[in-house]
């Protein structure tokens, strides 16, 4: 199973930012898809979990309505639209596939892309 995460960096407050997640070794297309985060000094947290059809199964409360997932069935491939962003969404952010609807368990995480956000 691989789960590549892509496109964070540095940006100021108010700006936005578009992941990407690179999903292969497993059916894609069976599996719900999210994104985790862990800030510096902090617990992994949820963001955002779809069922397999791209229906949305949760967000986490601090991200909505600025942020926005979607998956691409076709090409095993997962998005997180980040607008707004905020200097508390400073963290490294995972994909991952299987996410369950307690919000604190999955089946596979990859390895995190940083976003970083300055004030």
């Amino acid at each position: 199973v691989q789960l590549q995460a892509s496109g964070g960096g540095l940006v100021q407050a108010g700006e936005s930012l578009r992941l990407s997640c690179a999903a292969s070794g497993f059916t894609y297309d069976v599996y719900t898809m999210g994104w985790f985060r862990q800030a510096p000094g902090k617990e992994l947290e949820g963001v955002a979990c779809l069922f397999s059809d791209g229906d949305t199964l949760w967000y986490a409360d601090s991200v909505k309505p600025r942020f926005t997932m979607s998956r691409e069935n076709s090409k095993n491939m997962a998005y997180l639209q980040m607008n707004v962003l905020k200097p508390e969404d400073t963290a490294i952010y995972y994909c991952v596939a299987g996410c369950r609807s307690d919000r604190g368990r999955y089946d596979y995480r990859g390895q995190g892309t940083q976003v970083t956000v300055s004030s």
